[in-house]
């Protein structure tokens, strides 16, 4: 007992001290800096810049008040992304926070961020216990009475200044071990503060895009009769990985209904050009790419070239508007419809499965007057939380209910995912099964998915997507299209050079023009070397589109051993296309 007491004084003793507490908030500030040290791929003076810059400024930072506790309350932003950079970190295994995923947290509803923090219980309880108790003691050093001598903050200054020096030399000396560091990229804190100012200025690009895009014309035309009727839909998927469907060599049978339909076509090799929702969807609705991804802010989306031609359009999707690019394009439709925004908007708890997007479908395809039709439809897919995504009635794969996110019940939430894929298995056949119904009606649909899921699968155990570094299963996606008996009697070559073109390596950038080529829309912006179904198809070199809208070949990406393992095993074309390996050799 008398220990015991004996300890009690001390602590007591120690927190009535501010220097206690100077040098607490100084390693709690130093804690994100502590962990990228150890999971990014830095040299090693890089390293060491890591520590010694930050923690020479958050040294002289804290002695600008005589109460540290003071200054840790100023600093309740940069204590909020530290702990963002921890989640992170446990979800993705490295990387900084990325200008994608500030964006991602600007247009992702609340729904689905309460499906994902519910499951990440231990990051959000150990950012918890490390900064909940910073602020109280934070609270703790504004009240006592001790303040920090004049003596201790000068020559903590002073400290200060001697280790911001021996920083700057770590960053010469990064520099020279690694030609490509730099600070606003690899040193943390000073990287969230350029991606900061870079996601800013993405989202007022996006929101000034009824402005910039207000007189851009596709110019475009479709010369068919309208004695053939012509009904083409566009199924974008969200977060299917090509993995795990059946169609792609998967064991399990996720995929019962495609598999035993005639005349669909599924490409093989087929890679997203980015990891996120509000990046990967834009490019495959419009003329952006990788490799010239800024038009996005000028041009306008397919829906509007199909518009020209004399089509009617439709936008339907199943996931809440988010005033991003996909709502931009959305409303550029004769007919566009956020299911759960209209059912929000009456004051109704509505959060339907993909399935419920058949309605629509069949209200459009019951006017036969229309001759022309254009539908995309925008699907949940299999986005987390995965068992959210289908009724209880179809789950096959059991067991398939999880409480918490963990690499210990991975094969449950592979269970879950399987059942979501085998859901969009039901719609699309539910598609054709409509479009084949259609009488003397030349129908073409096409599908594929945003982008692919990390679903703890190899000793990373990564999990979800959007990671700054993608990996193989967030980038190999399932991509399908089937054709109508009447569509092969109308443009019989197309669907030939479909599957010939089957096993090729391309990217999600060619689905844009090969939409354009089914549905015979002429424009000065469709470039048939990227349609499929053109003879003129070239295989080209594949580009990822990167953090800060670069284009950078698969080889630049960042991708681990494990990922080209996957490629390889696969059977996918890496590190580029056959085309790049020749331009290469020419050289």
């Amino acid at each position: 007992m008398k220990h015991f007491k004996h300890i009690v004084n001390r602590l007591g003793t120690r927190f009535s001290d501010q220097r206690t507490y100077y040098w607490i908030f100084l390693a709690v500030l130093l804690v994100p800096n502590l962990f990228l040290c150890c999971t990014e791929p830095l040299p090693f003076f890089g390293r060491l810049a890591l520590i010694l810059v930050p923690g020479a400024v958050w040294m002289a930072v804290l002695t600008a008040s005589r109460r540290p506790g003071i200054v840790i309350w100023c600093l309740l932003p940069m204590l909020v992304f530290g702990a963002f950079q921890l989640v992170l970190l446990y979800l993705f295994g490295n990387s900084i926070i990325a200008v994608d995923m500030l964006l991602n947290v600007a247009t992702t509803n609340s729904g689905e961020a309460l499906e994902l923090l519910g499951k990440l219980a231990p990051a959000i309880v150990g950012v918890v216990l490390l900064y909940a108790p910073t602020l109280i003691l934070g609270v703790m050093s504004i009240r006592i009475d001790d303040r920090l001598t004049g003596a201790f903050r000068r020559h903590n200054l002073g400290r200060a200044g001697i280790v911001f020096l021996a920083g700057v030399a770590t960053l010469f000396g990064a520099r020279v071990q690694n030609s490509e560091y730099r600070a606003r990229l690899h040193l943390w804190p000073v990287n969230i503060g350029y991606n900061l100012t870079l996601a800013v200025e993405r989202w007022e690009q996006s929101e000034r895009y009824a402005e910039t895009s207000r007189d851009f014309r596709f110019g475009a035309v479709s010369h068919r009769a309208d004695s053939v009727r012509e009904v083409y839909v566009m199924v974008v998927g969200e977060t299917a990985r090509a993995l795990n469907w059946q169609l792609y060599g998967y064991e399990r049978e996720t995929n019962p209904c495609l598999s035993k339909t005639d005349g669909l076509v599924w490409y093989r090799d087929m890679l997203t050009q980015a990891n996120a929702t509000h990046k990967s969807v834009p490019i495959m609705l419009s003329a952006a790419s990788a490799e010239d991804y800024d038009i996005l802010y000028t041009h306008k989306s397919i829906l509007t070239a199909f518009k020209e031609a004399g089509f009617r359009t439709a936008f339907f999707s199943n996931q809440l508007p988010n005033r991003s690019f996909i709502d931009h394009f959305g409303a550029e439709a004769d007919t566009t419809v956020f299911l759960k925004a209209n059912a929000q908007a009456k004051g109704e708890e509505y959060n339907p499965y993909d399935e419920v997007l058949l309605r629509s479908v069949d209200n459009l395809l019951a006017d036969t007057a229309v001759r022309k039709l254009f539908i995309v439809l925008h699907t949940y897919g299999s986005h987390f939380d995965y068992q959210e995504r289908y009724p209880v009635n179809d789950i096959h794969f059991r067991p398939a209910s999880y409480e918490s996110v963990t690499r210990e019940n991975r094969d449950i939430l592979v269970n879950a995912y399987d059942n979501s894929i085998r859901t969009t298995d039901k719609l699309l056949y539910g598609i054709i099964s409509r479009l084949r119904a259609q009488p003397n009606t030349a129908a073409a649909m096409l599908y594929a998915s945003d982008h692919g899921e990390d679903i703890f699968d190899d000793r990373r155990n990564l999990f979800l997507h959007a990671s700054p570094i993608p990996s193989y299963y967030q980038l190999h996606i399932p991509c399908v299209m089937w054709f109508s008996a009447a569509y092969d009697a109308l443009n019989p070559a197309a669907h030939a050079h479909a599957a010939a073109n089957a096993d090729k390596p391309m990217t999600t950038n060619v689905i844009f023009h090969t939409l354009l080529s089914v549905g015979g829309i002429e424009t000065p912006y469709r470039n048939d070397s990227l349609a499929v179904t053109s003879p003129f198809f070239t295989v080209t070199p594949r580009h990822y589109l990167n953090d800060h809208n670069e284009p950078e070949t698969l080889d630049r990406v960042g991708l681990k051993p494990q990922d080209i393992e996957m490629f390889r095993r696969m059977g996918l074309e890496y590190p580029a296309s056959p085309a790049d390996k020749a331009m290469r050799k020419s050289k």
